[in-house]
């Protein structure tokens, strides 16, 4: 199944605590199968983004509907498809 990431920034979110922050992920990881996606990894990052996202789905459909999902708890994000690098390295080899 395709990859895709997600870098997420909370900024448009009200937040009241890091808890309430931290106890949505169950919620969303829910949502989120209910689109045939699986939630590969979540992680808290730091930088110009605050979290990243990685999941699988079957198709691009399923993709926008994960970062609508996303973007429907207050989670403004940037989502790209991703591959691996052995698949990359193999994928150059043909140019």
């Amino acid at each position: 199944m395709p990859l895709y990431a997600s870098l997420i920034e909370t900024d448009d979110r009200t937040v009241q605590n890091a808890q309430e922050l931290a106890s949505i992920w169950g919620e969303i990881r829910s949502e989120i199968e209910d689109h045939e996606a699986t939630l590969v990894d979540a992680y808290a990052i730091l930088g110009e983004h605050d979290f990243l996202v990685i999941f699988e789905v079957p198709d691009r459909e399923g993709a926008f509907k994960t970062a609508l999902t996303l973007r429907r708890h207050g989670l403004s994000g940037q989502t790209m498809e991703v591959v691996d690098t052995d698949d990359f390295s193999t994928l150059v080899e043909d140019i």
